[in-house]
């Protein structure tokens, strides 16, 4: 297995010009796919989930690339095929509706870690609209295979919110391609911001949803149409780790790509910077984060809103100047890895007493830092980020399977290492 052993260091100042946003880009894929016209892209990520969903839509009868999509104006023209889309959730679960709902015979896998994440509910909601889905393994998990089906969309679809958004997502871009509908939230719907990224582009491809609360959503029926050019601004969570290095470690430390003009919930940590006493400032399209000197406050607070940045926030406890915890942050227990229990195994590592909720993570930070650590990251690339942050405690740390940064930031440790 590769390492990566991350020298100590006291200071972190300079400037980052982030990647394009991955809920973004391979939504923004996705929509210029299915629309009329032709789409010039402009910032698309270029990382493993991007190349997954590009890999996929030319295997649908797309031609595109990073530059630009040449839509098909509806559903797509190749009516079989196998796709293997990796550990990619922003392109399994919209993939799933949008070829559910078109017709044809499709079968959707990935790695093992994707069919341990739960697709049922979205599968569900599929079902009752008159889809045809099977399930090739695990009842409720990938992998799947879609048929062809008589479609009849209830009014309203019901969808559980409490499980991921993404699921909700899947069906708001998916139904304009069947004469559109109205989707009903069950539950508490978790991750708010991510949905009103998919309704916000939505309108960008000509598709006004209408919003009921946060309960309900009234699609109306397409076709999408290319804006013509589309911009994909930086990754707000990929910010979370630079933003929060100048928090601890002096600063300034600047990110460009996004500021106030951000679409992405995540650019809401500098919140979480600012109640921990950080210095921030934001422009239109870049944010800056400096240390007020001294240790971190404490906090206890509900991040589900901003479930992939509250893991910096974790990290970020080891640091504080007393206990710490986050809340309502079940949706980690179904990402790349089971995050709750991943991150309370590798700051227990460091020393820190941790106490692993069902939901929750409370963080007592150590009096000392344990050095040399070895992180194991699971093959999440968000581990090896925000566990990188370690070494401005003035430790060694070493990121086992560093490589897995490439699902989102292939260049992340060497944009690091600019500003330490």
């Amino acid at each position: 297995m590769k390492t990566l052993e991350l020298k100590p260091a006291r200071r972190a100042a300079g400037s980052v010009r982030l990647p394009g946003s991955k809920s973004i880009s391979n939504r923004v894929l996705l929509l210029a796919a299915l629309a009329e016209g032709e789409t010039t892209l402009h910032g698309l990520l270029d990382a493993d989930d991007t190349k997954v969903m590009l890999d996929a839509l030319a295997k649908l009868g797309v031609r595109c690339d990073a530059r630009s999509v040449n839509g098909v104006g509806g559903p797509f023209p190749v009516k079989r095929c196998e796709l293997f889309l990796g550990n990619a959730g922003t392109a399994f679960r919209p993939l799933t509706a949008a070829l559910a709902l078109c017709g044809g015979e499709y079968r959707l896998s990935g790695v093992p870690r994707m069919h341990e994440r739960p697709i049922g509910d979205l599968v569900d909601a599929l079902r009752s609209a008159g889809a045809r889905i099977d399930y090739l393994g695990k009842e409720g998990f990938p992998p799947l295979a879609t048929h062809a089906g008589n479609l009849r969309i209830p009014q309203p679809l019901l969808i559980r919110g409490d499980t991921s958004s993404q699921f909700l997502s899947a069906l708001l871009m998916a139904l304009p391609i069947v004469g559109g509908g109205t989707v009903v939230v069950d539950g508490d719907l978790i991750s708010r911001p991510y949905v009103d990224i998919t309704v916000r582009l939505m309108a960008r491809f000509g598709i006004d949803v209408g919003r009921m609360e946060w309960r309900g959503y009234r699609v109306p029926a397409g076709p999408y149409r290319s804006p013509g050019t589309m911009h994909v601004e930086g990754d707000a969570s990929s910010a979370s780790y630079f933003l929060a290095a100048g928090a601890i470690a002096g600063g300034p430390v600047r990110v460009e790509g996004v500021g106030r003009d951000s679409i992405q919930g995540d650019v809401r940590f500098v919140e979480v910077l600012e109640a921990l006493g950080a210095k921030v400032t934001m422009g239109d399209s870049w944010i800056e984060a400096s240390s007020a000197g001294g240790p971190l406050k404490a906090f206890d607070l509900d991040l589900n809103h901003i479930p992939d940045a509250a893991m910096s926030a974790a990290v970020l406890a080891l640091f504080a100047d007393g206990p710490c915890r986050i809340r309502n942050i079940g949706s980690w227990r179904v990402k790349e890895t089971d995050r709750i229990a991943a991150m309370a195994q590798e700051l227990r590592k460091l020393g820190a007493g941790v106490h692993e909720g069902t939901d929750s993570l409370g963080v007592v930070p150590p009096r000392k830092l344990t050095p040399g650590v070895a992180i194991d990251t699971y093959d999440d690339h968000r581990m090896a980020m925000c566990f990188s942050l370690v070494a401005l405690g003035g430790v060694p740390v070493t990121i086992n399977d560093p490589d897995c940064v490439a699902k989102t930031f292939p260049e992340y440790f060497a944009a690091l290492a600019a500003i330490l």
